[in-house]
């Protein structure tokens, strides 16, 4: 169910999608709490505030029609809710696609539940709150202190205005809200792990409750067909007759239908899904996409929007900022200290356009850059659970083809508490999901990891030198005192470039990039070529990430301007991207 009157109408979860929903999208209204009085003042049980603002946009943003730039550390929402009389019995989910940081539901006044994680997605019961037929207000609690340092904030700015390589702030609901049915007897989630090599998926449900006699269909339209008692966690297999992949020419994608059975042969739930045939794995240096080597040509995206910060304006805009990508020759991105929306995900998945899935790990504590040893602990407890449920959420998608928990993990201020917090989430992240490889830490400083990712701005000349390997000290790493030994894993630049350019009629004095801002377009052509072509001349090198898709804010080194109009001639751009070292996709 879907309107095209209210912002980002499109069915939010993809790869698990009902047919009874309700978006919640739209005209709701707020209260910015700088006193953080409001739950004294009993604002929990607000019929309504006096600010309009528009979800799923972020305060901050113009879209959301505020605007407010200032640091909001408690804020609180409200909005009416009706539930159908036809949802009698159900189980009445409300869900989240994202709210940064903390944030608790109030129906009719009292608390349904609260959660912490400002990237990951999360899902309320509010069944015995309301009552079908009738209304309902709803109010959420938002508490945001991102100069904590004991939470995830990624490229938001812990000063009041933008700087460096941080920008604009993004608080509360900033992905869309929804409203479904489903029975008390539900598929609650579904783990589908491709066997490429076997041509078969394998299947790992688990259901809200169970029920005797009660079945699990699951149909491929036109391949496959299979029913079997549900049981939670149990895996089985359904084999393909004629297996397709799923590969960056053809992003083949079989479609899926989940339904829940009683003993009466009732339909008690129906879930359509998707998944892609392929494979990722290592042998040795190289990283293998469906058993064919693959040479990294990424890009990197921090997923910001001039007009909705952290939220893109509208469905078809993500889409956009894969095809522009995809034109300027990359084969796929580096998703940098942003989660980014499952709509995005799907569109990569249609596209067949390959991302490591990153977290938005700046701020934290352990590390300078977040204050430094506030609260360790709670640091690490909040990251690990949100980091879980990231991975939960997008293990199902096959444009994701590896993890990357952390970034640039310098200036820990307890390297013993770095490296043990590093393996711990090495260790989450390989038993959650053994299918893919883990960058533990995008850069440096590396502890336990599958690829060996560094970060190098260096210009063609020097970067060639540097990416020498030396008979001595092996290979080029930014923090050797640092970190544990490279034992022949891909060797990724996965940060380089950075090169700063715009037209003269739209330069900014404020605008910076890696090593300056350059004083001609040719300039830029001949620093891009070189120093691509610097890192394709040599074979222990597995592909680089270049920084970055398109300029944000004050940092003005993308491909494309902020607005995502042109800044270069794209078919030079995409004549430099596409080339591809010797013996790789």
């Amino acid at each position: 169910m879907k309107s095209e009157s209210i912002p980002r109408p499109e069915y939010p979860r993809p790869q698990f999608e009902r047919e009874n929903w309700i978006n919640l999208n739209g005209a709701w209204t707020c209260f910015f709490d700088f006193g953080k009085s409001g739950v004294a003042r009993g604002l929990n049980e607000s019929k309504g505030f006096e600010k309009d603002i528009a979800v799923p946009f972020c305060p901050e943003s113009g879209l959301s029609g505020i605007g407010h730039k200032d640091f909001i550390e408690m804020m609180w929402y409200h909005r009416k809710i009706a539930i159908p009389e036809a949802w009698r019995d159900k189980l009445v989910m409300l869900n989240f696609g994202a709210v940064d940081y903390e944030a608790e539901v109030f129906v009719n006044g009292k608390s349904a539940g609260t959660h912490w994680g400002g990237s990951s997605s999360f899902s309320v019961d509010i069944s015995k709150f309301v009552e079908p037929g009738k209304d309902s207000n709803l109010v959420v609690l938002v508490r945001d202190e991102l100069r904590s340092g004991v939470q995830a904030i990624g490229k938001q700015s812990p000063e009041f205005e933008s700087h460096g390589c941080v920008y604009t702030r993004t608080t509360g609901i900033w992905q869309t809200v929804w409203m479904e049915a489903v029975s008390p007897f539900g598929l609650e989630s579904c783990r589908i792990i491709p066997d490429f090599d076997n041509g078969k998926f394998i299947f790992a449900p688990e259901f809200v409750a169970l029920q005797k006699g009660m079945t699990l269909c699951v149909e491929m339209p036109g391949e496959a067909k299979v029913e079997l008692a549900a049981t939670n966690g149990c895996p089985f297999e359904l084999t393909l007759k004629n297996p397709r992949a799923w590969s960056q020419d053809d992003p083949f994608l079989y479609d899926i239908v989940f339904k829940v059975i009683d003993k009466d042969k009732n339909i008690l739930d129906e879930v359509k899904s998707y998944a892609g045939l392929r494979k990722v794995h290592i042998e040795g240096n190289k990283f293998f996409l469906n058993n064919e080597p693959l040479y990294f040509r990424f890009v990197l995206d921090q997923g910001f929007y001039p007009d909705g910060i952290w939220t893109a304006p509208s469905d078809e805009a993500i889409k956009q900022d894969i095809i522009i990508a995809q034109r300027a020759g990359f084969n796929g991105a580096r998703l940098h200290q942003k989660v980014f929306e499952e709509r995005f995900h799907y569109w990569a998945d249609k596209l067949g356009y390959l991302t490591w899935g990153e977290s938005a790990n700046w701020g934290m504590c352990l590390w300078k850059h977040g204050g430094g040893r506030m609260n360790i602990a709670g640091m690490c407890r909040n990251f690990i659970s949100e980091w879980r449920e990231i991975l939960e959420r997008d293990m199902n998608h096959p444009s994701i083809i590896a993890w990357t928990p952390l970034n640039e993990t310098s200036g820990a201020v307890d390297w013993v508490e770095h490296q043990r917090f590093v393996r711990e989430l090495y260790d989450l992240t390989r038993q959650l999901d053994p299918t893919r490889p883990v960058n533990d830490s995008s850069g440096y400083v590396h502890v336990k990891t599958d690829l060996w990712t560094v970060h190098n701005y260096s210009r063609p000349e020097k970067l060639k030198e540097e990416m020498v390997i030396d008979k001595d000290k092996g290979v080029w790493r930014n923090f050797p005192d640092n970190e544990v030994e490279y034992t022949g894993q891909p060797y990724i630049v996965d940060e380089m470039g950075g090169l700063s350019w715009n037209k003269p009629e739209v330069a900014d004095d404020e605008a910076w990039g890696y090593g300056g801002v350059l004083q001609s377009e040719n300039e830029f052509y001949s620093l891009l070529k070189g120093e691509i072509d610097a890192l394709l001349g040599y074979e222990h090198i597995s592909g680089y990430c270049y920084t970055q898709l398109t300029d944000v804010e004050q940092e003005q080194n993308g491909i494309y301007s902020y607005d995502r109009t042109l800044k270069f001639d794209m078919n030079r751009i995409s004549q430099i991207f596409s080339k591809k070292s010797k013996g790789y996709l």
